[in-house]
């Protein structure tokens, strides 16, 4: 029997904002092995990373086996994968990322109905880093998002279920497109060599991509398209592989020699680059029962969208609430900088976060990571919104990603990690991105606009 008693799931967290509440009970890696069988999707870079690039684990993603580690344990695991990345150059096999496209005269009118910020204003050529809520507010997926052409637009997906969503969204709407998934897979090139390798690659007008813009190349014979976007908080860029089925490989290894070539390698997709960078990771940071205003993106809710689009009405009231002072939600996200021994591979569980004056679990950690070049674990978890309220005089939006906060929280490690075995070790409340990005995203660009803007003033 548990010490919570009847309820391992530790009810001292308010999950009651989730129909479904985490799993926090902390069982920890049980070091099992993944069955690999076909009701999971090979990508058609499968065999380059498992069979050639001795890619030793997996994940699955959008049904489709990802590569989530290639430097084995003993040679350095995957901080050795962070310095290939943020040194030299990477190449990241993300085919999982399927390609939904929206194709049709009513492309631009499904598209607007669907994401919360206005895609009107973009044109044929252009990206955008968007979201998807469902009726009740919660982020449905947080897609890139590519129109190659004037009538057709890319969702380049995260980790959950789209195409039937938006198939779903049009029975009875009758928007005059069509909707499925398309035999396009993409790979990143991710780290300060990256364009590098992209003029070895297709040539120098790469260079004139501006950051989530597309251009349309051939790499060995092969039609693609390439957008300067990533997952990483480096310079980076992604090469959508047309008919991959075919040609996933014509693309792929060329690309890989300039890659070898400039002295990187390929490695699995950053995460503990992209949580320096505050970028957050669908399941994992939010979810459908998720609003955008527990989780930073309160930037994607416009006040100035005039057409209307799924989850305007309760996003605009969430909105209208937390100006009014009135935060609607019993957890939100925060950064965290923690103590402890250098967390150096994957969190198995959301590992508990109490608070230090009584003792009582109150939140949970989801993205944890040591980083090296700040020299201090830290992570993004869901800690008590009324415990933020009572040390910041302003409202629980995004400006509390803006600076290091006076608040201490305690944060649940595993042994190995542990100052001690079986105590917590102290966390604050810190700024993100916990380290700047190469290409900052709109909220982070906001920010530090509006600094510049300060130190002028001063």
């Amino acid at each position: 029997m548990s010490e919570h008693g009847d309820h391992p799931n530790y009810p001292s967290v308010d999950q009651s904002d989730r129909t479904v509440p985490r799993n926090l009970r902390q069982t920890g890696d049980p070091n099992i092995q993944m069955l690999v069988s076909t009701r999971v999707r090979k990508s058609p870079f499968f065999h380059k990373s498992f069979d050639e690039n001795g890619a030793w684990r997996c994940t699955v993603y959008n049904r489709i086996y990802h590569p989530r580690g290639l430097v084995e344990p003993e040679d350095g695991g995957a901080m050795a994968e962070y310095e290939a990345l943020t040194n030299s150059v990477t190449l990241w096999d993300v085919a999982v990322e399927r390609q939904i496209r929206v194709k049709g005269p009513d492309a631009e009118a499904l598209t607007n109905y669907v994401v919360t910020r206005d895609v009107s204003t973009m044109d044929a050529m252009d990206g955008k880093y968007v979201i998807l809520c469902n009726e009740d507010g919660g982020v449905l997926n947080d897609p890139v998002l590519l129109r190659p052409e004037e009538d057709e637009f890319w969702f380049s997906i995260s980790d959950s279920t789209l195409m039937q969503w938006l198939q779903g969204v049009n029975v009875g709407m009758d928007f005059d497109v069509e909707i499925d998934e398309i035999d396009v897979a993409p790979m990143q090139i991710q780290g300060p060599l990256s364009e590098d390798v992209m003029i070895d690659v297709v040539g120098e007008e790469v260079s004139e991509i501006p950051y989530y813009g597309l251009m349309e190349a051939e790499v060995n014979g092969v039609d693609v398209l390439i957008s300067q976007t990533g997952f990483s908080g480096e310079k980076g860029f992604e090469i959508y592989v047309k008919e991959a089925s075919k040609y996933a490989e014509r693309v792929w290894d060329p690309v890989h020699e300039s890659v070898t070539d400039h002295g990187g390698m390929q490695i699995a997709p950053g995460h503990h680059r992209r949580i320096a960078a505050g970028i957050m990771s669908w399941g994992q940071d939010l979810d459908h029962e998720t609003s955008p205003f527990q989780v930073n993106l309160g930037y994607h809710v416009p006040d100035d969208k005039e057409a209307d689009y799924i989850g305007k009405e309760v996003l605009e009231e969430q909105s209208e609430r937390i100006e009014n002072g009135e935060y609607p939600f019993d957890l939100k996200l925060v950064g965290l900088k923690m103590a402890g021994e250098p967390i150096r591979d994957y969190a198995p569980d959301f590992w508990l976060i109490s608070d230090p004056e009584t003792g009582e679990e109150c939140g949970y950690m989801t993205s944890p990571w040591w980083n090296p070049d700040l020299e201090t674990n830290i992570g993004m978890g869901f800690v008590p919104a009324e415990k933020i309220q009572a040390v910041t005089d302003t409202s629980l939006d995004d400006s509390i990603y803006e600076e290091d906060l006076d608040l201490e929280f305690q944060v649940h490690l595993p042994d190995e990690y542990a100052e001690e075995p079986g105590e917590p070790v102290f966390a604050t409340v810190s700024e993100v991105p916990f380290k700047e990005s190469v290409n900052p995203s709109a909220r982070e660009q906001a920010k530090l606009n509006a600094r510049a803007e300060a130190e002028n003033d001063d």
